[in-house]
């Protein structure tokens, strides 16, 4: 499917939309633009038709079919690329007229997946996507292209091209969603680890292209791909965050969504998604800059509660800040503005990552035993520490604590009244 890449010179590409009034075709198309650009074409054109309905065999309807075709031939067309899903009775109908080939909307996001996975879990699930995508899609009809029948002028060499092909794509797609499955149970473990090992997440989500990784970086002093183009990141990457308060957290960069995306796209990336749905802390990003910004920040809301996540608590991020002109987002307690490239908000992002975290620790006194000096260490490290005195029997802390770690270090906890003997 790898229509798009081309090192010596992109693809000249030509856009046809057609505006039924269902969403905001011109917002549509824009973004369009950019998943050309990063799939590595060139918009040389676009077209867009308002149209009570779609045509159901040519997509748009003939006449402007017909200057298409034109600007097609004029202009050295190379590939059409349609803003929806077509069909196959209508791509052949656009390829035929048009003489270029011809994808729509959900290819061009598959070939970017393809492109950009990394690991083997995004590899496998972008190859599942395709296939499910191609399956109802093999061309062909009639008796010639069906199994062969007993009679007489039936009888011949028995299943078809077509049906061996349906055959090995339905087997291969098996296939492929048995080793998901089998990764999926894996992450699943690992989640289940980090929860019985007291470790609290904090999942960075957002529209594709936001500045997810680019944050991830900056909190974490990491050196994770972070790109200005549209998806980007398909697998998700976990780095350790330390807190203000002196908490340490796990932050999980994720896939980005997009408007309008195939409810079978979503399945194909459930197990990444399902970080999200398992973090303590949403980080929900949206790009400042943008004049879509909070038509885009609801398509992301509205996602994650497909996803189950509305218990949740939730900090909005406004990246951008530094190139958002005359922007103005609403007042919320659990939202801040920052660049992430440019390091600016980032401290208040960080007080109010803090403020929103489930309070899950405990400030305590502790008594520790100067023969237990690695833990003294370890608790320091852990731990946000408000006091601490050498005493006669042992290390003295005032510190403030995690469930776990307070459970482990249970039996030298000083009571309250003989804290206040003591002092």
């Amino acid at each position: 499917m790898d229509y798009y890449y081309n090192e010596q010179k992109p693809q000249r590409v030509l856009i046809l939309a057609a505006d039924t009034g269902e969403y905001d075709a011109g917002a549509s198309v824009d973004e369009l633009k950019e998943l050309i650009k990063t799939a590595g074409g060139e918009t040389a054109g676009v077209m867009i038709q308002t149209l009570p309905c779609v045509n159901s065999v040519s997509y748009i309807g003939s006449g402007k079919l017909a200057e298409a075709a034109e600007f097609a031939a004029a202009n050295d067309i190379d590939l059409t690329v349609c803003d929806c899903e077509l069909t196959p009775t209508q791509q052949r109908v656009l390829t035929d007229t048009l003489k270029t080939d011809v994808v729509d909307r959900t290819v061009l996001i598959l070939d970017i997946f393809a492109l950009n996975a990394r690991t083997n879990e995004g590899k496998l699930q972008v190859e599942l996507a395709q296939l499910k995508y191609s399956l109802p899609r093999l061309s062909g009809k009639g008796a010639s292209m069906s199994r062969l029948g007993g009679g007489i002028g039936t009888r011949g060499p028995g299943e078809t091209k077509l049906e061996s092909d349906r055959r090995h794509i339905r087997r291969r797609i098996h296939a492929l969603e048995e080793q998901l499955s089998a990764l999926e149970t894996r992450r699943r473990r690992r989640r289940e680890r980090r929860k019985k090992d007291g470790v609290t997440t904090a999942a960075l989500v957002g529209y594709t292209n936001v500045g997810k990784s680019t944050l991830l970086n900056t909190l974490t002093n990491s050196s994770v791909l972070a790109e200005n183009k549209l998806f980007a990141t398909l697998d998700p990457t976990s780095r350790a965050l330390k807190l203000p308060d002196g908490r340490e957290i796990m932050l999980i960069d994720t896939v980005g969504f997009i408007s309008r995306l195939p409810h079978f796209l979503v399945e194909a990336f459930k197990s990444t998604l399902e970080e999200a749905t398992d973090a303590d802390l949403l980080i929900v990003m949206c790009d400042a800059s943008d004049p879509e910004c909070e038509e885009k920040l609801d398509i992301t809301l509205e996602v994650l509660k497909e996803l189950c996540t509305e218990e949740k608590p939730i900090v909005t991020v406004y990246n951008k800040c530094d190139i958002a002109h005359n922007f103005i987002a609403p007042y919320s307690k659990n939202a801040v503005h920052i660049s992430a490239q440019n390091n600016i908000g980032i401290t208040n992002l960080l007080n109010c990552i803090c403020g929103a975290l489930p309070d899950n620790r405990r400030r305590l006194s502790v008594l520790i035993p100067y023969r237990l000096s690695a833990l003294e260490a370890k608790l320091r490290s852990s731990g946000r520490l408000f006091a601490e005195e050498y005493r006669e029997d042992g290390i003295f802390m005032d510190i403030e604590l995690g469930f776990n770690d307070a459970k482990e270090i249970s039996e030298y906890i000083v009571p309250q009244n003989k804290n206040e003997d003591e002092q």
